[in-house]
């Protein structure tokens, strides 16, 4: 038979298509020693998402110890009074803040102060002045108000939620005892004239109590342009202590805050007040505390000398919580020393306390 050109290229062509499957068998075999592949690998990669899991805690358990070790380096170190002499020769104290101050509000009498002119930002110590100047209006303490949004936006410490009602009390005892914002800026807003009439009323009233170095730009403490001095806060941590209704509410160490719907138990940030030997023997009047970046860490405090006068106590500008109050502790068994004649004061022995 003869064949034409065209028939053989023809021919050709259709004989060699069949070679096509051999690609889908080619491509069949790869996926299958995948599969196996990935199979096969499956239990080490389990093992090393274990391993890894495992290594991760290790290292929050060590960051953990190593955080429990500085609570406690700092809490030892803090417990240790120091001491240095005046240009008398007599011991005083030697503190470890910016600014600090002993004031007997029954004579007027500084005790001892250092650095307490020097104007500081004071974070919520603040709310001493928002309750002072509240409680001035002579408000119905019973009546309800809301929260709202505007209260809770970027409040940072706060046991409120938009929309919860509650009494001008229970929100002057979230101010004073849990230090809370949201609260403090319902107080404001819910006043004659609204939050900008309130703060300029909380500056008059720094002028009517003689604070000179004292002034406001908000009712909460969050604002770093607060500002105010140890020797100023003295005087005013006396003024606010002695108020039948800021004074009692200080003292709380805890408090349920009840609003409309809810029961919000609170603890106050005043660690004079919790069980432990910071606190032993101490008769507390009244007292805040403050914290911000700017300001450090601050406390202002009320305390009763036994079977003796009232004195307050402003630390500011420390350098971490447990220092505060520490050195107030210190300031403060200092004056007992002098009221006493012990000279240097008496220092609760160190004693093991659970860091909190």
């Amino acid at each position: 038979m003869v064949f034409s050109v065209g028939q053989l290229s023809a021919q050709t062509t259709t004989t060699k298509k069949p070679a096509t499957p051999a690609k889908s068998t080619t491509t069949t075999t790869a996926k299958s020693t995948a599969a196996k592949t990935t199979t096969s690998s499956s239990p080490q990669t389990r093992t090393s998402l274990a391993k890894a899991r495992a290594n991760a805690a290790e290292r929050a358990r060590r960051a953990a110890a190593a955080r429990a070790r500085e609570r406690a380096r700092l809490e030892t170190e803090a417990m240790t009074p120091r001491y240095k002499r005046d240009l008398l020769g007599n011991q005083v104290p030697d503190i470890r803040a910016a600014a600090a101050i002993v004031f007997d509000p029954q004579t007027n009498e500084v005790i001892w102060e250092q650095n307490a002119h020097d104007q500081r930002s004071i974070a919520s110590l603040t709310k001493l002045m928002t309750a002072v100047t509240f409680m001035a209006d002579e408000p119905d303490l019973s009546q309800v108000v809301a929260v709202t949004p505007t209260d809770m936006r970027n409040a940072s410490v706060t046991h409120l939620k938009s929309g919860d009602r509650l009494s001008y009390s229970e929100l002057l005892h979230l101010a004073l005892i849990a230090s809370d914002n949201a609260a403090t800026r319902v107080l404001a807003r819910t006043s004659e004239g609204g939050t900008a009439a309130f703060v300029a009323r909380m500056n008059e009233m720094a002028v009517n109590l003689g604070l000179t170095s004292t002034s406001y730009a908000d009712p909460s403490g969050l604002d770093a342009r607060n500002m105010s001095s140890a020797y100023d806060l003295s005087h005013l941590i006396a003024f606010a202590g002695a108020d039948a209704t800021l004074g009692p509410i200080m003292r709380n160490q805890e408090y349920v805050v009840r609003t409309a719907t809810r029961a919000i138990p609170i603890h106050s940030t005043n660690r004079f007040l919790a069980p432990g030997v910071l606190g032993t023997g101490l008769d507390v009047v009244g007292g805040k505390t403050g914290f911000i970046s700017k300001a450090g860490y601050c406390l202002a405090t009320l305390l009763r000398i036994p079977q003796g006068p009232q004195v307050a106590v402003v630390v500011l500008g420390a350098a971490n919580s447990t220092t505060r109050f520490w050195e107030a502790r210190h300031l403060f068994n200092w004056v007992v020393g002098r009221w006493t004649g012990l000279g240097g004061g008496t220092v609760p022995a160190p004693v093991a306390e659970e860091i909190q």
